[in-house]
């Protein structure tokens, strides 16, 4: 520990000991370092934010979804720091009075490129930053100049969300309506032939369709009918079948008819045989008597239809047959037609199968120009509808949250802190200097560094003794050390004041 205090104190008198070469040399790096600050421009940013509206009930009803507004967005963000719009901006500002030629219109593009940021802070707002150096300008100018350029970027951001997308949109209104002029024409042509081979063959164009489109509309209008039929057929067989196992009437509760009589004499041999009676006992005998001597006359009865009242789901289960049968009589007189016509049809094509063919390419042809054609104008009014709705809204969806700034200070360098680091560069560079160069030379500055060197015992040490010229001389010396050291804290003062100064006119 003694060592490290005897070593550091030794340095300490070395740096005093050449304090004149530590102070030029300090001298020399705050100039050096405070020149090269001083041309340094200072960079002056202009901030501004806007604000998109994305949600808007009538653009998703006609079919501008959220997606496709993000979409176009992202698109104008990431062109708006295109080549083309930053030379829009150079020649709308100061940037432009100096351009004389396409390189020098092109170095200042790729420098205001390099200046400009267009950051998404969300999905719908976004944040412009300009920054403005140009050393040929003052302060005042480059503050101003930033605030011009974030300004123009919002105007060409406004130009293009509204403006741009309504050119899209007439352009391709444009295409759209050539496509359909085309189509309109061959439509025409379409239509005078097949009025002229409707003119020429008349039972080739019935009711305006093509004969083999004709018969093969019956074809299937045939299968279906018997289908229809079958199904028809089925319904009336199940109907039959009901009606075959109901009785028209129903037995009366009351009174001695023969088909009551049965039925309570069947009741009664039931019930014999349930309590065990074996048919060779004289009750079971007697009861079997009595159901076979009542079936004769219940069924006369029956026959006859008295001794009973009228059924009334026999009744209305003939209803439903006769229902059924009428349907299945008209499927089949329909289906009958069906055939007349197909079998005709038939021979129409086989008699003149050129012209069949002929008749169904015209028409076939027809119809696709026909169907392109209602397609082509259904897609014309959407997109117009479409068109008015971005071009009629869009400018109330745009917003200008906060308005580009005008800078008051410099966004870089700090400079302050610049000045202050320079000054410590330059006291801790002329220690380093002095030390560095007591270090060159081979001087013991204490006692026990020379006995620690030579390993010999020293006896004594003499100090060194002035007279009193000698201390004047350096008393002088002194204070000039001292005036040289209050001139660099001065010079680093009035910089510090002259950059205040200088932001205070900016303001």
């Amino acid at each position: 520990m003694t060592n490290l205090y005897e070593e550091l104190l030794s340095a300490l008198h070395s740096v005093w000991h050449r304090r004149w070469i530590a102070l030029a040399i300090a001298w020399g790096i705050c100039i050096v370092g405070w020149l090269a600050i001083a041309l340094i421009p200072n960079s002056y940013e202009s901030h501004a934010r806007i604000f998109i509206q994305l949600d808007d009930a009538l653009a998703e009803q006609v079919g501008i979804g959220v997606a496709d507004k993000k979409r176009d967005i992202e698109r104008i963000r990431q062109t708006l720091t295109s080549a083309v719009n930053l030379e829009k901006v150079v020649r709308a500002t100061r940037l432009g009075d100096t351009i004389q030629n396409p390189k020098q219109m092109e170095a200042a593009t790729l420098k205001l490129g390099d200046n400009v940021r267009v950051i998404s802070q969300q999905d719908n707002l976004f944040e412009i930053t300009a920054t403005a150096n140009n050393s040929s300008f003052s302060d005042a100018e480059n503050a101003q100049l930033a605030q011009q350029v974030a300004q123009k970027l919002i105007d060409i951001f406004r130009e293009e969300n509204m403006s741009g997308s309504s050119g899209d949109m007439v352009e391709t209104l444009d295409f759209v309506n050539g496509q359909l002029r085309a189509r309109e024409k061959e439509l025409e042509l379409a239509e005078t032939k097949r009025s002229a081979f409707e003119a020429a063959h008349p039972e080739m164009a019935q009711g305006g369709a093509a004969l083999s489109q004709r018969l093969e509309s019956s074809r299937a209008s045939l299968r279906d009918i018997d289908a229809d039929l079958s199904a028809a057929q089925s319904a009336l067989a199940a109907i039959d079948g009901q009606l075959a196992g109901t009785p028209k009437q129903i037995a009366g509760a009351a009174g001695g008819s023969a088909q009551s009589a049965l039925a309570r004499a069947e009741a009664d041999l039931a019930a014999m045989r349930a309590r065990g009676q074996t048919e060779n006992h004289p009750d079971v005998i007697a009861a079997r008597n009595q159901v076979a001597a009542l079936r004769g006359p219940a069924a006369r009865e029956a026959a006859s239809g008295t001794g009973g009242t009228p059924n009334p789901a026999y009744s209305s289960l003939q209803s439903i047959r006769a229902e059924r049968q009428a349907n299945v009589q008209a499927l089949q007189s329909r289906r009958a037609s069906l055939q007349s016509d197909v079998a005709s049809l038939t021979v129409s094509t086989i008699s003149d199968p050129e012209l069949a063919t002929e008749a169904q390419r015209i028409n076939r042809d027809y119809d696709v120009l026909r169907q392109q054609y209602d397609k082509l104008l259904q897609d014309r009014e959407e997109l117009r509808l479409r068109g008015e709705v971005k071009t009629g809204r869009e400018a109330v969806k745009f917003q200008v949250v906060d308005p580009p700034t005008t800078p008051r200070s410099p966004a870089a360098p700090n400079r302050p802190l610049l000045l202050f680091g320079v000054l410590i560069a330059g006291i801790a560079g002329g220690c380093a200097g002095a030390f560095a160069l007591g270090r060159l030379r081979s001087v013991f500055l204490t006692a026990a560094a020379l006995e620690r060197a030579t390993g010999l015992p020293v006896l004594g040490a003499i100090s060194q003794t002035l007279t009193d010229g000698a201390r004047a001389l350096h008393r002088k010396r002194l204070k000039y050390f001292y005036g040289a050291s209050v001139a660099l804290g001065a010079l680093f003062v009035m910089l510090l004041a002259a950059e205040f100064i200088q932001r205070g006119m900016v303001a």
